[in-house]
């Protein structure tokens, strides 16, 4: 149900003055002087009126009513509750973010995971059109948004995003199936999956090569990209810094990752620095695009034009009326 509200009501109050401009408007009429003067009108007692007589308080009518439907405008009318069916150019993305421990290590700034999320978070600024959605995984995976251009909102639930949350571990199998479902009832030409992990897979019910699979079959294409050095990096956190860095040793999983990739038809990237995260961004905007249907709710709508344009539409008429048809030859 929609209802008609006003931002501004305060300027309703202005009607109140609208019937005294008609009436000193008609008053006006009354006590215009003759423009062509005769000695006597008695001749023209029995005359019948012309159109033009009779529609002689049109124009002043029209003034009237195109000033209410002006002070209506100003008040800002609008219409709550609207759903509007947004269309727009783009892609189906899901980001999948490996949020385990070893993301920790700092051999990017701040670190893996700060690094990863700060490039994603640049991703979704950048977007104009594109849904995106976020799957985040450690030894279980879950959704943290759905697809949206929501782009704030997407942001939002980004900033959220926490190492720890779930138990430890790399669950990638699970975290690309549960992305590539959620691409599945997508009517986009183009879907996308960004997978980053640090690790390999040492968790969860599924593969990744079954669920590799599964994104081929569906029409998904996986970028993966293995964040960090392959082996040695430092794990510390920045309550430990004052101590000496323990080495942790991190081994990424090329050939699984490559094999993902490859087999959906995306590519695999070696990320080493942010520079190298971009890139793939890059590559996925040289995509093709697809139109994308949506249906958006809004707060309010507004409804101002519907009064504006027709007050604009009145005055033109009184004023093309007064200089044509209803004009007044001076004496």
């Amino acid at each position: 149900m929609t209802v008609l509200t006003f931002a501004q009501p305060y300027w309703l109050l202005l009607l109140v003055f609208v019937p005294l401009v008609i009436w000193r408007g008609w008053r006006a009429l009354d006590s215009q002087s003759a423009a062509v003067r005769f000695s006597s009108l008695r001749l023209l007692e029995g005359a019948p009126q012309t159109w033009r007589v009779r529609l002689r308080p049109l124009p002043v009518v029209l003034r009237g009513v195109a000033i209410a439907l002006a002070i209506v405008a100003m008040a800002r009318p609008q219409e709550r509750n609207v759903y509007v069916e947004h269309t727009s150019e783009g892609i189906d993305i899901m980001l999948v973010l490996d949020t385990s421990t070893s993301m920790r290590a700092r051999d990017f700034h701040p670190n893996r995971f700060e690094a990863a999320r700060d490039v994603a978070a640049e991703f979704v600024r950048n977007r104009t059109s594109d849904r995106v959605g976020l799957v985040v995984f450690a030894g279980k995976a879950f959704t943290q948004a759905p697809l949206t251009i929501d782009y704030q909102f997407l942001l939002r639930m980004l900033g959220e995003v926490q190492i720890g949350v779930v138990e430890d571990g790399t669950a990638i199998g699970n975290a690309l199936a549960m992305a590539v479902a959620r691409l599945r009832e997508s009517d986009a030409a183009s879907r996308v999956v960004i997978l980053l992990t640090d690790g390999q897979n040492n968790r969860g019910e599924i593969d990744p090569v079954t669920a590799a699979e599964l994104a081929r079959t569906l029409g998904s294409r996986v970028y993966t990209v293995g964040v960090g050095r392959v082996s040695g990096a430092s794990d510390d956190d920045p309550e430990q810094l004052r101590h000496p860095a323990m080495p942790a040793t991190v081994e990424i999983d090329e050939a699984s990752l490559r094999h993902i990739a490859e087999h959906t038809g995306g590519q695999y990237f070696h990320a080493g620095s942010k520079e190298a995260l971009r890139a793939i961004y890059a590559e996925i905007d040289r995509l093709e695009k697809s139109e994308i249907e949506q249906l958006v709710h809004t707060e309010y709508g507004e409804r101002f034009a519907l009064f504006l344009w027709p007050a604009f539409v009145f005055f033109l008429i009184e004023i093309v009326l007064r200089a044509t048809a209803f004009r007044l030859w001076p004496a």
